[in-house]
Order: C-alpha cells, then sequence, then structure tokens
C-alpha cells in the first residue's frame, strides 16, 4: 500500500494558551497532522508542551520580549537538527525563525516556522521588516541548497497579488501590502504574469497556497476579529507554505481550514494545511 502523505500544518495561534481555550485542541485532535508550525505562540516552552502532550515533539524559539511573538515547530517525530540562527547578529530576530530537518523515509525534509513583522508604513517597524526580508531573501536560497525538500511556512505578513486582499484598493499605502515588500515575493516564486511564475522562477520557491487555488480571489487566511470581517471573508492571505520544486510536486491536497463561524474561532487567522506525497 502507498504510504500515507506527510500532512504539514501552519497557524499563528495569537496566543497558544488562548487558542487552545477557545478549542484549538479539539482541531488539532481530529487533523492527524504530522508536523505543525506555529507563530505568535506567547507562552513558556512548558506551557507549550503541557499543552500539545506527549505525543509531539516540540521545537520552540521564544520571543526576547516575554509574551510577544515566538515561533514553535512539533512534530510526531524527533527533529533531525535545528537551527534559530537567521541574519546579522546586530537586529533580533529572536521568535521568528526557527528552522528544523526531519527524517522522512529515506529523504530529509527541512521545515521552518517563521513569523514576519507585521511593519508599519513610514516607521522604525517597516525597517525592521525589511531587514527580516532580506535576511529571508539570502537564506531561501540556501535552504534549497541544503535540502530539495524545503518549505517556508507561517504568518508572512505580505499579500502578494491584489487576489490576496479583498480590500486591496484600500492597503497600497499600508504595511502588508506595499509595493516594496510585494516585490521580494516576485523574487522568491516569480512575479506575476511573468514565464515560470510560481513554478520555479524567481529563488525556485512555489507558494503552495496559490498554485492550489489558481487565480481566484482568496482563499484568505486572516479576518480582524472587529466587525464583520469574518462574517463577510473580507480577510488577507498572508499565511502560506513556501515550498522549493521538487517538495510542490508531491502535493496532493491543500486546505485552509477556515472556522464554520465567527464563535467558532480559536485565532484570528486560520491554519493552513498541505499534504506533502514524498
Amino acid at each position: 500500500m502507498p504510504s500515507k502523505p506527510l500532512r504539514v500544518a501552519t497557524a499563528n495561534v495569537n496566543g497558544v494558551r488562548a487558542a487552545f481555550r477557545r478549542g484549538m485542541g479539539e482541531w488539532l485532535s481530529g487533523r492527524e497532522i504530522d508536523i505543525l508550525a506555529l507563530q505568535e505562540v506567547r507562552a513558556s516552552t512548558d506551557d507549550l508542551t503541557a499543552l500539545l502532550g506527549d505525543d509531539w515533539d516540540v521545537l520552540h524559539d521564544p520571543a526576547t520580549a516575554k509574551g510577544r511573538a515566538g515561533v514553535a515547530i512539533a512534530s510526531r517525530r524527533k527533529a533531525h537538527i535545528h537551527r534559530v540562527e537567521f541574519g546579522t547578529t546586530d537586529f533580533d530576530t529572536a521568535g521568528r525563525w526557527l528552522e528544523a530537518d526531519y527524517e522522512v523515509g529515506d529523504r530529509i525534509v527541512t521545515v521552518v516556522s517563521a513569523y514576519v513583522h507585521t511593519g508599519e508604513a513610514d516607521t522604525p517597524k517597516q525597517v525592521e521588516k525589511f531587514r527580516f526580508l532580506d535576511a529571508m531573501e539570502q537564506r531561501l536560497p540556501r535552504l534549497a541548497e541544503h535540502s530539495e525538500l524545503a518549505v517556508v511556512m507561517g504568518d508572512l505578513n505580505v499579500g502578494h497579488r491584489t487576489l490576496d486582499i479583498k480590500n486591496w484598493k484600500g492597503n497600497l499605502k499600508k504595511a502588508g501590502f506595499l509595493p516594496e515588500e510585494r516585490a521580494y515575493f516576485d523574487r522568491f516564486v516569480g512575479a506575476e504574469g511573468e514565464p515560470g511564475y510560481n513554478d520555479g522562477a524567481g529563488l525556485g520557491f512555489v507558494d503552495i497556497g496559490r498554485k492550489a487555488a489558481g487565480d481566484v480571489a482568496g482563499p484568505y487566511t486572516w479576518w480582524s476579529w472587529r466587525g464583520k470581517a469574518f462574517d463577510n471573508d473580507a480577510g488577507w492571505r498572508i499565511d502560506y507554505q513556501l515550498a522549493t520544486k521538487a517538495l510542490a510536486e508531491t502535493v496532493v491536497d491543500v486546505r485552509v481550514d477556515r472556522a464554520a463561524a465567527y464563535d467558532e474561532r480559536w485565532s484570528d487567522h486560520a491554519p493552513l494545511v498541505v499534504d506533502y506525497a514524498i
């Protein structure tokens, strides 16, 4: 019989303790996930491991400032090795980038949980965001050299195309949809309309969510808690799995686990779940 696909998910939990109080545990228990990337953990490693339980091997890189950011990778298998070094040493990336290698059969799959800064146009926050994206641009080719089966996933806080934001016209000058931010994704996966876009262009990575959806609006992964954004599906697609082309070619299923109703949400983000037949 063919082996079961590797199910890989990413979710910005917006505080893992709050997420579990709202029902994240019930979602997780029914999804048969093999590798789970988390962002905005905002908890201690002890808290995280206690919530997930003994069945998970947990890697956690907390933020420098307590109660902020924090990324983690939880897996049903032990990590072969993991790394947190990222970019230059003169800016703080703690809690925003965590890499791990996993043995899947006779292959090595490299997984990254990433949390890009929210940013704020024309402020020092945006300068830090650009510095992080610069470091990410430098790191992606090295990841591909390290393992042909690599995926960078998480809340990357940029909508690449107009299809990725419901109200894109009203956000052209706001962080998350600035032309300078979107240009990074042109370099990661190729530019819309150019040869090889999202099929090996740019740095050779493939935006799995967009590849699966095609040229349609969304599917969004983040909606404000405020107003009727969720009910009206006025969202942003800012949670990604960016995979090397070799890994992208193994994809057999892609889903955004959008809650059925506003009061069933356990985060302002929805998980992005991908099955890879490795």
